[in-house]
């Protein structure tokens, strides 16, 4: 993972190898933080000042995701040929430049397309750093994982308690935009510092036409990606669901945005200091129990949001719904990456990545359906149904490589 240099002192190579993770954690970190910070609370309720209803707001959430659910698997594999640092230096100027552009939206069409062009950053960043890192990771893979997504993690609980509180403050959503645009700059020191893996400088690629044919072939092929990537879909249909609607119906039940935003940094403050003790029981227990485990937790903390009313029942949930997610996300990441050949790492975390945004892109979609059809009420129960469906398709799958072992 890091950049050695054969022709300098031990010392430096070891010197080097920990700023290289350090960067680009802290690069990470920082655009997380400020795309959270633009996702929830503040998106929903931006969207809905400027007229949107409630099945078009669902698509106005979910459209960034989109762009990455059809451009992750061809960003992985041309980081795969060309190299991850280039790709990083792009994204962050997506993401340090699209928040200034929110100032000239007035409609909700045109908060439409900008949430589209603004996904390419998420596109960018998603399978180029897991990749980044994976190449580096020789064992303990699901727990160095989640040693890492902890600075991932901790942007999601920086960004809408930031966010919560701004709003809480009075300032407009067009100058918190403004707020994390500035912010996002931050993030070019970090990136413009990092080296080029040793592994990408040294490798010698195939034409492109082959090596596009090989990656989509590996992934493809490859089981662990449908199956991980699948489950990470219903996941997030379920988490985007929550994070989409939960700032309206807290607040058509008298709950302050603030506590919204603090409910969304709580469930991301157990998932971060979680993730890596989620790793290890994935590491020891085996990818699928953990995976289950998580998907039947979750399953009963949604649910449950509809009969809770005060703010202390919503942070025990906010509770439960980050150690389900601590559980799930780093033995999928992990399940993919011990099974797709190491040439093409980054394409196989592009295709999870494609299937996981299907399901971001869903859930805010689907839920607005169910509002309108039924309620808020009903639409929460059906997301904790489909989380147990597919905690048992885990363990129908997991029962049956067991049996193939033996």
């Amino acid at each position: 993972m890091c950049q050695l240099n054969f022709h300098t002192p031990t010392l430096d190579m070891a010197m080097k190898c920990p700023l290289n993770f350090i960067n680009i954690t802290g690069a990470d970190f920082i655009v997380r933080s400020a795309y959270q910070m633009g996702k929830t609370p503040l998106l929903p309720i931006f969207a809905r000042r400027l007229g949107a209803g409630d099945a078009f707001l669902g698509f106005i959430v979910s459209v960034s995701t989109l762009t990455g659910m059809v451009l992750k698997p061809a960003i992985g594999m041309l980081s795969d040929r060309w190299g991850r640092r280039w790709w990083l230096i792009v994204g962050t100027v997506f993401f340090a430049g699209m928040p200034f552009l929110y100032r000239v939206v007035h409609t909700p069409a045109e908060l439409f397309g900008i949430r589209i062009i603004h996904g390419l950053a998420t596109a960018i960043y998603g399978p180029v750093t897991l990749a980044f890192v994976a190449e580096g990771a020789k064992d303990r893979l699901a727990e160095k994982l989640g040693w890492f997504s902890m600075a991932r993690s901790a942007g999601y609980i920086v960004g809408p308690a930031a966010a919560g509180w701004l709003l809480a403050a009075e300032v407009s959503p067009v100058s918190v935009f403004t707020i994390i645009g500035l912010f996002s700059c931050l993030a070019f020191v970090p990136i413009l510092l990092l080296s080029e893996p040793v592994a990408r400088i040294k490798a010698v690629n195939p034409p492109i036409r082959q090596q596009i044919v090989h990656a989509l072939k590996s992934g493809t092929h490859t089981p662990s990606v449908w199956l991980s990537g699948g489950l990470e879909a219903t996941v997030f249909t379920a988490l985007y669901t929550v994070k989409t609607f939960l700032p309206i119906y807290a607040l058509s039940m008298g709950i302050s945005v603030a506590w919204v935003g603090a409910f969304f940094s709580v469930q991301e403050g157990m998932h971060t200091v979680l993730k890596p003790i989620g790793g290890k029981t994935g590491d020891r227990l085996g990818y699928f129990g953990a995976i289950c485990l998580g998907m039947a937790l979750m399953g009963i903390a949604i649910p449950l949001i509809t009969l809770t009313h005060g703010v202390l029942g919503l942070m025990v949930l906010a509770v439960l719904i980050g150690v389900a997610q601590a559980l799930v996300f780093p033995s999928t990441v992990a399940l993919v990456s011990t099974q797709i050949s190491a040439l093409h790492i980054g394409a196989g975390m592009g295709l999870i990545g494609t299937l996981k945004n299907a399901g971001k892109v869903v859930g805010p979609i689907l839920g607005g359906f169910l509002i309108q059809w039924l309620d808020f009420s009903p639409m929460f129960w059906s997301m904790g149904l489909l989380l147990f469906l597919g905690a048992g398709t885990v363990r129908y799958w997991g029962q049956r490589r067991e049996t193939q072992i033996q």
